[in-house]
Order: C-alpha cells, then structure tokens, then sequence
C-alpha cells in the first residue's frame, strides 16, 4: 500500500475512533439537571460508573496513538524539492522526456510492423515455393 492510501487509512480510523468515542461519552454521561425547573435526574448505578470512568481514558489513548500513527506517515513523505516554478519546470523536463521516449517507441513499432510484413511476405513466398515443388500423383 502505497503512502497516501495508508494516511486515508489512517484518517479513517481516526474519523471512526472519534465518532466511537463520542458517541460512547454521549451514551454513557451521566445525567445532568439542566435546570431547576426539572426533576432531578436518576442517579447511575456505581459498578456501571466504574467502566464508565475508565472508557474515556482508553478511548483517548487510542485517538491520541492513531494521531501519532498519522504524524509518522506525514514525516515519511518524500519532501517537497524547490518552490512551484522548479516543480513546474521538473514537470515539463518529465513531459519532454515522455514525448521523446514516445516517439521513440512510435519508431521501433513502425520498424516491427515492417519487419513483420517483411517476414510474413518471406513466409507465403516460402509456402507457395513448397506447394508449387509438389507434384500431383
């Protein structure tokens, strides 16, 4: 896997840990009395309190380990040479390059489809050469 695909790997897992976990804190908070006009919420019951008091502290780690994943893929990408116009200019070299070595195999085909003719021509005059030194019983 290639670079980039592994930090859109790694940004997925990091999308999906933080949607775990917030959606875990937001299942699992306890109650809050949001004002004096309503009821006192239930109280938790405290075995339950215990693993909730614990969840957010793993589910941060592994947030904060998958960050740290993604800061080693971003220092391990190759590092950008120059500014834009040397990158604009290695651009155009490459292209240049292309073309040429495009034409270059454009020649060579046009020399295999001769050959090609050339042997196909050698072929039939060989076969009608047989078939012509046969003679009929």
């Amino acid at each position: 896997m290639d670079i980039i695909s592994q930090l859109q790997e790694q940004v997925n897992t990091i999308a999906s840990l933080a949607f775990n976990t917030f959606g875990t804190l937001q299942r699992d908070a306890p109650p809050v009395r949001l004002s004096p006009n309503y009821p006192e919420p239930p109280a938790n019951p405290t075995e339950i309190a215990l693993n909730i008091s614990e969840q957010p502290k793993l589910m941060s780690a592994a947030l904060v380990k998958a960050a740290k994943q993604f800061d080693v893929l971003v220092a391990a990408l190759p590092v950008s040479e120059g500014d834009e116009e040397a990158q604009l200019k290695w651009i155009a070299e490459l292209q240049a390059e292309n073309e040429e070595v495009g034409q270059e195999l454009q020649r060579q085909l046009e020399a295999a489809e001769m050959e090609l003719k050339q042997v196909q021509e050698l072929f039939n005059q060989a076969a009608d050469n047989c078939l012509n030194l046969k003679k009929p019983d």
